[in-house]
């Protein structure tokens, strides 16, 4: 998993509320156990007609939004079932944080688990991001994840709340594997205690 240490980057707005993970990618698109090639149908039934074009009016299928990094969205973002394909697609199209006064429980972790940064602001702070990111790929905003703080275009900055555990695991790259690989020297002496002791075994 790459490092996430500072981020500045394009901001999609979505403020629609409740975007569910059915919505982030719908269920046909499941059968791969690959974290890779589901960028491409995120979003599907908002991001395509049913020929297969593109919804004009969908944000990230606007110009300005293509390389978007950060959403901006409205609240309960990743609501429904606990699918980890939603942050699978969500990073493989290029969104490493999404900005929202809330998310449902499990999407906000498997985010941290597969190096996207969730972050939690008042609405008030989110409707000053949303307003920023309307601006379009002009308006770059800057996430400093060290310093737990958020810079619209204008200089404006706010202070986000990030678990210190799941901020360590971002800033050194770290999934459930590589928390396991950390330990990975006690590992190798355990089995080599054991197998000494218990040789059967």
């Amino acid at each position: 998993m790459e490092k996430f240490e500072k981020l500045s980057g394009i901001a999609a707005p979505m403020p629609l509320v409740n975007i569910d993970t059915d919505m982030i990618i719908p269920k046909a698109f499941l059968k791969t156990i690959k974290r890779s090639g589901l960028g491409v149908n995120l979003f599907d039934e908002m991001r395509y007609e049913r020929d297969g074009s593109e919804k004009p009016d969908f944000v990230l299928n606007q110009p300005q939004y293509r390389q978007a990094s950060i959403l901006v969205a409205g609240d309960n973002f990743g609501c429904g079932s606990s699918r980890e394909h939603a942050p699978w697609a969500l990073k493989d199209f290029g969104i490493q944080a999404i900005i929202s006064t809330s998310f449902a429980d499990i999407f906000f972790n498997n985010c941290f688990k597969n190096g996207i940064l969730p972050i939690v602001l008042p609405q008030d702070q989110v409707d000053v991001l949303m307003k920023d990111a309307e601006k379009g790929a002009n308006a770059r905003i800057e996430i400093d994840l060290e310093n737990q703080t958020i810079t619209a275009s204008d200089g404006e900055s706010f202070s986000f709340e990030v678990d210190e555990f799941k901020k360590h695991c971002l800033l050194n790259g770290l999934d459930d594997i590589g928390l396991t690989m950390e330990k990975a020297a006690s590992i190798d002496l355990f089995e080599a205690k054991s197998g000494a002791e218990r040789p059967w075994v």
